[in-house]
């Protein structure tokens, strides 16, 4: 049986290695009013929520409507 190559998992960091470039992070303060503040972090709770309400009061209303007009009054 031939030994297996043991495979090299140290980072190179001769003259010519490639340069790893920072990390950048950017932070942007904004204002908000509580409202907005509110909105803002429960976004992706409320939006299908207030969605799904819109549509289901919609179709009640045309359900109600067409209702309304089949029975003639």
């Amino acid at each position: 049986m031939s030994k297996n190559k043991k495979k090299r998992n140290k980072i190179y960091a001769g003259a010519d290695a490639a340069i790893t470039k920072p990390i950048i992070t950017r932070i942007e303060a904004v204002q908000r009013s509580k409202i907005g503040q509110f909105w803002f972090e429960k976004k992706k709770l409320l939006k299908p929520i207030l969605i799904t309400s819109g549509i289901a009061i919609a179709v009640v209303i045309l359900v109600l409507q067409i209702v309304r007009i089949a029975s003639g009054n």
